[in-house]
């Protein structure tokens, strides 16, 4: 066997103390933290700034789905799976361009609830991206009107964009607040995954299949309707008359597509729902998780003090 000098032995006993010192890669709750601090540490400007391009980027997947649903024959469920695929374009341009979405913002709760960030400070990073979101997505309802993309393929894509528009106003206030909190629970979920990971690709593969199904079952997303509903309303509104008459069809069964019955039926709800379902649900419930407070019974309590905060850690990763 052959014996080690002491310059090799010297060696050996830094490796093995560099690969102890080493630290640790942050679990995905701890990139979760971080990803809240970044919200609120951009200037105001900045954010703003980003929340209209994630406003557009999120409004240029609604494009996207109604483009590829417009006049499809596959089916009721394989045609908005299709279209919810497509529609993962808006969260994979909001995650690898580093936009600020207002309903993956709600995971400031994060940091709120550990105490690193004050309330009015979360409030105004919310409202800020919230109300850069709304003017991207209104700045792209303006271009698509212009460009008369409503007026594809013989009328039948500003239908299609009538008919989505017309469907999102008329849920119960009940029905649009669930809806929203089952979709930010996806999106949220779909942000969460990309934590684990730093290749670019690999976070958008991640995001697809979340985002096809919050889509596809017609779940509501807040930002998403701040286009789709104000684009049926626009279409309805300015469309020439030979648009109706092409499609054969009378302006007057869309005439409830008003701003009116937009933000009180669908938006107000629909972004609480949004709040419930990625800030409270998502985060607060990571949260919960991380703390150590969800034990079941006095032997769930005791079999957690057993497990060290380095084991908690990894558990979450």
């Amino acid at each position: 066997m052959q014996k080690l000098t002491g310059e090799e032995r010297q060696k050996s006993a830094d490796s093995t103390t560099e690969l102890t010192n080493k630290p640790s890669e942050p679990t995905t709750y701890e990139q979760a933290e971080k990803f809240g601090l970044a919200k609120v540490a951009k200037s105001p400007w900045q954010s703003f700034i980003l929340s209209i391009f994630a406003g557009a980027f999120i409004a240029i997947a609604f494009v996207f789905y109604v483009t590829v649903t417009t006049g499809s024959t596959s089916g009721w469920g394989m045609t908005r799976f299709i279209g919810g695929i497509a529609f993962s374009l808006g969260l994979i341009l909001v995650v690898v361009c580093g936009a600020e979405l207002f309903t993956s913002t709600v995971l400031t709760s994060i940091p709120w609830a550990q105490k690193q960030i004050k309330t009015a400070t979360q409030l105004q990073c919310w409202a800020r991206v919230y109300g850069g979101n709304l003017i991207g997505a209104l700045i792209m309802v303006l271009l698509i009107m212009t460009s008369r993309m409503f007026e594809l393929n013989g009328g039948q894509w500003g239908l299609n964009a009538l008919n989505i528009a017309q469907h999102k106003i008329h849920h119960t206030w009940g029905q649009a607040f669930t809806l929203g909190i089952l979709c930010n629970m996806l999106v949220c979920l779909a942000v969460w995954m990309t934590f684990a990971t730093k290749d670019l690709l690999t976070k958008s593969l991640l995001m697809i299949l979340p985002v096809a199904m919050f889509v596809s079952s017609g779940f509501e997303h807040s930002i998403a309707n701040m286009f789709m509903v104000p684009l049926g309303v626009a279409i309805h509104s300015f469309a020439p008359e030979s648009f109706y008459l092409a499609l054969n069809i009378n302006p007057q069964q869309y005439a409830d597509l008003t701003l009116v019955n937009f933000a009180f039926n669908n938006l107000i709800p629909v972004t609480l729902g949004n709040i419930v379902g990625g800030g409270v649900f998502v985060g607060l419930g990571f949260w919960l998780v991380q703390q150590g407070k969800l034990t079941i019974g006095s032997e769930g309590a005791s079999n957690a003090s057993l497990v060290t905060k380095t084991e908690q850690k990894d558990s979450l990763r």
